[in-house]
Protein backbone atom coordinates (compact mmCIF):
# COMPACT_ATOMS: atom_id res chain seq x y z
CA UNK A 1 0.00 0.00 0.00
CA UNK A 2 1.38 3.38 -1.01
CA UNK A 3 0.27 6.52 0.82
CA UNK A 4 0.79 10.15 -0.14
CA UNK A 5 -0.13 12.44 2.74
CA UNK A 6 -0.32 16.19 3.03
CA UNK A 7 -2.30 18.84 4.86
CA UNK A 8 -5.03 18.53 2.22
CA UNK A 9 -5.31 14.89 1.18
CA UNK A 10 -3.67 11.53 0.79
CA UNK A 11 -3.80 8.97 -2.01
CA UNK A 12 -4.19 5.33 -1.02
CA UNK A 13 -3.53 2.52 -3.46
CA UNK A 14 -6.45 0.12 -3.90
CA UNK A 15 -5.02 -1.90 -6.76
CA UNK A 16 -6.22 -2.13 -10.35
CA UNK A 17 -9.88 -2.80 -9.63
CA UNK A 18 -11.73 -5.25 -11.85
CA UNK A 19 -9.81 -5.11 -14.81
CA UNK A 20 -5.99 26.91 -25.12
CA UNK A 21 -6.20 30.17 -24.19
CA UNK A 22 -6.26 32.86 -26.89
CA UNK A 23 -3.47 33.22 -29.43
CA UNK A 24 -2.52 36.65 -28.11
CA UNK A 25 -2.13 35.28 -24.58
CA UNK A 26 0.20 32.55 -25.83
CA UNK A 27 2.32 35.04 -27.74
CA UNK A 28 2.51 37.32 -24.69
CA UNK A 29 3.61 34.41 -22.49
CA UNK A 30 6.29 33.44 -25.00
CA UNK A 31 7.59 37.00 -25.12
CA UNK A 32 7.66 37.24 -21.32
CA UNK A 33 9.60 33.99 -21.01
CA UNK A 34 12.40 35.34 -23.21
CA UNK A 35 12.82 38.57 -21.23
CA UNK A 36 15.00 39.25 -18.23
CA UNK A 37 13.25 38.83 -14.90
CA UNK A 38 13.99 42.46 -14.09
CA UNK A 39 12.03 43.61 -17.14
CA UNK A 40 9.09 41.41 -16.16
CA UNK A 41 9.05 42.76 -12.60
CA UNK A 42 9.42 46.33 -13.86
CA UNK A 43 6.47 46.04 -16.22
CA UNK A 44 4.24 44.12 -13.79
CA UNK A 45 4.77 46.72 -11.04
CA UNK A 46 4.86 49.79 -13.33
CA UNK A 47 8.23 50.83 -11.94
CA UNK A 48 9.61 54.20 -13.00
CA UNK A 49 13.11 54.71 -14.37
CA UNK A 50 14.18 56.21 -11.05
CA UNK A 51 12.86 53.21 -9.12
CA UNK A 52 14.65 50.79 -11.45
CA UNK A 53 17.90 52.72 -10.96
CA UNK A 54 17.37 52.57 -7.19
CA UNK A 55 16.98 48.80 -7.40
CA UNK A 56 20.07 48.44 -9.60
CA UNK A 57 22.18 50.48 -7.17
CA UNK A 58 20.99 48.33 -4.25
CA UNK A 59 21.72 45.22 -6.32
CA UNK A 60 25.29 46.33 -7.13
CA UNK A 61 26.08 47.40 -3.60
CA UNK A 62 24.93 44.18 -1.94
CA UNK A 63 25.52 41.64 -4.69
CA UNK A 64 21.93 40.35 -4.73
CA UNK A 65 19.51 39.57 -7.53
CA UNK A 66 17.20 42.16 -9.03
CA UNK A 67 14.11 40.56 -7.49
CA UNK A 68 15.66 40.40 -4.03
CA UNK A 69 16.65 44.06 -4.26
CA UNK A 70 13.15 45.09 -5.39
CA UNK A 71 11.57 43.22 -2.46
CA UNK A 72 14.07 44.64 0.04
CA UNK A 73 13.27 48.18 -1.11
CA UNK A 74 9.53 47.57 -0.91
CA UNK A 75 9.08 48.12 -4.65
CA UNK A 76 7.88 44.57 -5.29
CA UNK A 77 6.48 41.64 -3.33
CA UNK A 78 7.88 38.13 -3.07
CA UNK A 79 4.82 36.97 -4.99
CA UNK A 80 5.78 39.30 -7.85
CA UNK A 81 9.22 37.70 -8.09
CA UNK A 82 7.76 34.18 -8.06
CA UNK A 83 5.31 35.18 -10.79
CA UNK A 84 8.15 36.59 -12.91
CA UNK A 85 10.11 33.36 -12.48
CA UNK A 86 7.05 31.36 -13.50
CA UNK A 87 6.91 33.27 -16.78
CA UNK A 88 10.53 32.42 -17.55
CA UNK A 89 10.00 28.73 -16.81
CA UNK A 90 6.63 28.41 -18.62
CA UNK A 91 4.76 27.69 -15.38
CA UNK A 92 1.38 29.40 -15.63
CA UNK A 93 -0.67 30.22 -12.57
CA UNK A 94 -3.33 32.78 -11.79
CA UNK A 95 -2.50 36.09 -10.14
CA UNK A 96 -4.66 37.43 -7.31
CA UNK A 97 -6.54 39.69 -9.71
CA UNK A 98 -7.92 36.75 -11.71
CA UNK A 99 -11.56 35.69 -11.50
CA UNK A 100 -10.63 32.25 -10.16
CA UNK A 101 -12.04 31.02 -6.87
CA UNK A 102 -9.56 30.75 -3.94
CA UNK A 103 -10.45 27.04 -3.76
CA UNK A 104 -8.24 26.60 -6.83
CA UNK A 105 -5.12 26.44 -4.68
CA UNK A 106 -2.90 25.02 -7.43
CA UNK A 107 -3.66 28.11 -9.53
CA UNK A 108 -3.82 30.81 -6.87
CA UNK A 109 -1.31 29.44 -4.32
CA UNK A 110 1.04 27.37 -6.50
CA UNK A 111 3.86 27.27 -3.95
CA UNK A 112 1.73 26.13 -1.01
CA UNK A 113 1.83 22.72 0.67
CA UNK A 114 -1.60 21.92 -0.74
CA UNK A 115 -0.47 22.65 -4.29
CA UNK A 116 2.58 20.45 -3.76
CA UNK A 117 0.27 17.63 -2.62
CA UNK A 118 -1.68 17.90 -5.87
CA UNK A 119 1.54 17.80 -7.88
CA UNK A 120 2.57 14.65 -6.02
CA UNK A 121 -0.78 13.04 -6.84
CA UNK A 122 -0.43 14.16 -10.47
CA UNK A 123 2.90 12.33 -10.68
CA UNK A 124 1.31 9.24 -9.15
CA UNK A 125 -1.57 9.33 -11.63
CA UNK A 126 0.78 9.73 -14.58
CA UNK A 127 2.67 6.60 -13.55
CA UNK A 128 -0.53 4.62 -13.03
CA UNK A 129 -2.78 5.89 -15.78
CA UNK A 130 -0.92 7.55 -18.63
CA UNK A 131 1.38 4.81 -19.90
CA UNK A 132 2.66 4.92 -23.48
CA UNK A 133 1.65 1.31 -24.23
CA UNK A 134 -1.94 1.64 -22.97
CA UNK A 135 -5.08 3.12 -24.53
CA UNK A 136 -5.82 6.66 -23.43
CA UNK A 137 -8.56 7.14 -20.85
CA UNK A 138 -10.48 10.00 -19.32
CA UNK A 139 -10.39 10.17 -15.52
CA UNK A 140 -13.69 10.37 -13.64
CA UNK A 141 -13.61 11.78 -10.09
CA UNK A 142 -16.34 10.19 -7.93
CA UNK A 143 -17.31 10.40 -4.26
CA UNK A 144 -19.96 8.84 -2.00
CA UNK A 145 -21.58 12.03 -0.70
CA UNK A 146 -21.86 15.77 -1.12
CA UNK A 147 -19.24 17.81 0.71
CA UNK A 148 -16.48 15.24 0.21
CA UNK A 149 -14.38 17.71 -1.78
CA UNK A 150 -14.78 15.96 -5.13
CA UNK A 151 -15.17 19.12 -7.21
CA UNK A 152 -12.34 20.80 -5.28
CA UNK A 153 -10.12 17.83 -6.10
CA UNK A 154 -11.15 17.53 -9.77
CA UNK A 155 -10.63 21.24 -10.43
CA UNK A 156 -7.22 21.39 -8.79
CA UNK A 157 -6.02 18.21 -10.49
CA UNK A 158 -7.03 19.69 -13.85
CA UNK A 159 -5.03 22.84 -13.08
CA UNK A 160 -2.03 20.70 -12.08
CA UNK A 161 -2.16 18.73 -15.33
CA UNK A 162 -2.52 21.91 -17.39
CA UNK A 163 0.71 23.23 -15.87
CA UNK A 164 2.58 20.42 -17.62
CA UNK A 165 1.89 22.27 -20.88
CA UNK A 166 -0.44 19.71 -22.49
CA UNK A 167 -4.02 20.64 -23.39
CA UNK A 168 -6.22 19.69 -20.44
CA UNK A 169 -10.02 19.52 -20.48
CA UNK A 170 -12.13 19.57 -17.32
CA UNK A 171 -15.69 18.35 -17.91
CA UNK A 172 -18.49 19.18 -15.50
CA UNK A 173 -20.66 16.07 -15.68
CA UNK A 174 -22.32 16.84 -12.34
CA UNK A 175 -25.64 17.68 -13.93
CA UNK A 176 -27.32 17.66 -10.50
CA UNK A 177 -25.23 20.28 -8.69
CA UNK A 178 -22.72 21.90 -11.10
CA UNK A 179 -20.05 24.20 -9.63
CA UNK A 180 -17.09 24.29 -11.99
CA UNK A 181 -18.33 27.36 -13.90
CA UNK A 182 -18.38 29.31 -10.62
CA UNK A 183 -14.88 28.17 -9.63
CA UNK A 184 -13.38 29.26 -12.95
CA UNK A 185 -15.57 32.31 -13.54
CA UNK A 186 -16.89 31.16 -16.91
CA UNK A 187 -20.32 31.43 -18.51
CA UNK A 188 -22.78 28.57 -18.08
CA UNK A 189 -25.69 29.95 -20.08
CA UNK A 190 -25.22 27.97 -23.31
CA UNK A 191 -25.98 24.40 -24.28
CA UNK A 192 -22.96 22.87 -22.48
CA UNK A 193 -22.64 19.15 -21.85
CA UNK A 194 -26.38 18.70 -21.36
CA UNK A 195 -27.05 20.26 -24.75
CA UNK A 196 -24.56 17.99 -26.50
CA UNK A 197 -25.98 14.83 -24.91
CA UNK A 198 -29.59 15.82 -25.58
CA UNK A 199 -28.86 16.20 -29.29
CA UNK A 200 -29.23 19.97 -29.50
CA UNK A 201 -26.85 21.85 -31.75
CA UNK A 202 -23.98 23.03 -29.59
CA UNK A 203 -21.10 25.25 -30.72
CA UNK A 204 -18.40 26.97 -28.68
CA UNK A 205 -19.36 24.97 -25.59
CA UNK A 206 -15.77 24.53 -24.37
CA UNK A 207 -14.40 27.59 -22.62
CA UNK A 208 -10.70 28.44 -22.26
CA UNK A 209 -9.47 29.64 -18.88
CA UNK A 210 -7.65 32.89 -19.75
CA UNK A 211 -5.37 32.82 -16.70
CA UNK A 212 -4.26 29.24 -17.48
CA UNK A 213 -3.52 28.93 -21.22
CA UNK A 214 -3.54 25.10 -21.41
CA UNK A 215 -6.77 24.57 -19.46
CA UNK A 216 -10.28 24.33 -20.92
CA UNK A 217 -13.64 23.71 -19.22
CA UNK A 218 -16.81 22.13 -20.61
CA UNK A 219 -19.62 23.31 -18.26
CA UNK A 220 -22.95 21.57 -17.73
CA UNK A 221 -25.05 24.26 -19.37
CA UNK A 222 -28.76 23.98 -18.57
CA UNK A 223 -29.36 21.57 -15.68
CA UNK A 224 -31.50 18.77 -17.20
CA UNK A 225 -34.33 16.84 -15.51
CA UNK A 226 -32.84 13.49 -16.61
CA UNK A 227 -29.06 13.54 -15.94
CA UNK A 228 -28.63 9.77 -15.53
CA UNK A 229 -30.40 9.01 -18.80
CA UNK A 230 -28.21 11.52 -20.63
CA UNK A 231 -24.90 10.00 -19.49
CA UNK A 232 -26.16 6.51 -20.29
CA UNK A 233 -26.70 7.43 -23.94
CA UNK A 234 -24.16 6.34 -26.58
CA UNK A 235 -23.57 10.03 -27.29
CA UNK A 236 -21.53 10.28 -24.08
CA UNK A 237 -19.21 7.46 -25.19
CA UNK A 238 -18.73 9.12 -28.57
CA UNK A 239 -18.07 12.49 -26.98
CA UNK A 240 -15.40 11.14 -24.60
CA UNK A 241 -13.71 9.30 -27.48
CA UNK A 242 -13.64 12.45 -29.60
CA UNK A 243 -12.32 14.65 -26.79
CA UNK A 244 -9.52 12.18 -26.00
CA UNK A 245 -8.31 12.78 -29.55
CA UNK A 246 -8.22 16.55 -29.04
CA UNK A 247 -6.84 16.89 -25.50
CA UNK A 248 -3.84 15.42 -23.71
CA UNK A 249 -5.72 15.02 -20.42
CA UNK A 250 -9.47 14.78 -19.78
CA UNK A 251 -10.79 14.96 -16.20
CA UNK A 252 -14.50 14.57 -15.42
CA UNK A 253 -16.34 15.77 -12.33
CA UNK A 254 -19.41 13.69 -11.40
CA UNK A 255 -22.39 13.88 -9.01
CA UNK A 256 -22.08 12.48 -5.49
CA UNK A 257 -23.03 8.83 -5.11
CA UNK A 258 -25.80 9.74 -2.67
CA UNK A 259 -27.61 11.55 -5.50
CA UNK A 260 -27.71 8.62 -7.92
CA UNK A 261 -25.59 6.19 -9.92
CA UNK A 262 -24.34 8.79 -12.39
CA UNK A 263 -20.76 8.61 -11.07
CA UNK A 264 -20.14 4.89 -11.67
CA UNK A 265 -21.83 5.10 -15.10
CA UNK A 266 -19.62 8.03 -16.09
CA UNK A 267 -16.53 6.27 -14.73
CA UNK A 268 -17.25 3.20 -16.85
CA UNK A 269 -17.49 5.32 -19.98
CA UNK A 270 -14.33 7.30 -19.11
CA UNK A 271 -12.28 4.15 -18.57
CA UNK A 272 -10.68 5.23 -15.29
CA UNK A 273 -11.82 6.51 -11.91
CA UNK A 274 -10.47 8.04 -8.73
CA UNK A 275 -12.62 7.99 -5.58
CA UNK A 276 -12.66 10.91 -3.15
CA UNK A 277 -13.81 10.47 0.46
CA UNK A 278 -13.84 12.92 3.39
CA UNK A 279 -11.82 11.89 6.41
CA UNK A 280 -13.91 11.62 9.61
CA UNK A 281 -17.05 12.27 7.58
CA UNK A 282 -17.55 9.67 4.84
CA UNK A 283 -19.28 6.48 6.00
CA UNK A 284 -17.40 3.26 5.35
CA UNK A 285 -20.48 1.41 4.08
CA UNK A 286 -21.27 4.18 1.57
CA UNK A 287 -17.66 4.24 0.39
CA UNK A 288 -17.60 0.46 -0.01
CA UNK A 289 -20.87 0.47 -1.97
CA UNK A 290 -19.49 3.14 -4.30
CA UNK A 291 -16.21 1.23 -4.75
CA UNK A 292 -18.13 -1.94 -5.65
CA UNK A 293 -20.13 -0.12 -8.32
CA UNK A 294 -17.10 1.68 -9.75
CA UNK A 295 -15.01 -1.51 -9.83
CA UNK A 296 -17.81 -3.28 -11.65
CA UNK A 297 -17.72 -0.83 -14.56
CA UNK A 298 -14.44 1.09 -14.79
CA UNK A 299 -11.54 -1.03 -16.06
CA UNK A 300 -8.99 1.04 -14.13
CA UNK A 301 -9.54 2.35 -10.60
CA UNK A 302 -6.55 4.49 -9.60
CA UNK A 303 -7.17 4.74 -5.88
CA UNK A 304 -8.97 6.57 -3.10
CA UNK A 305 -8.21 10.10 -1.91
CA UNK A 306 -8.99 10.80 1.74
CA UNK A 307 -9.60 14.51 1.74
CA UNK A 308 -8.69 16.50 4.83
CA UNK A 309 -9.28 19.98 3.42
Amino acid sequence: MTTFRSSSSRLVDVGNGSGGGSGSARVEDAVLSDRAIGDIIRQANSLTADQVEQILNYQRERGVRFGEAAVALGLAKTEDVLWALSQQFHYPYAPDKSRLNPELVVATQPFSFQAEAFRAMRSNLIMRLYKADEARRALAIVSPDQGDGKTFFAANMAVAFSQLGGRTLLIDADMRNPRLHDLFGIENTGAGLSGILSGRTATNVISPVPALPSLFVLPVGTVPPNPLELVERPAFDLLIRELLGKFDYVIVDTPAGSLGTDGPVIAAKCGAALVVARENQSRLDALQDLMDMVNAGAPHVCGVVLNEF
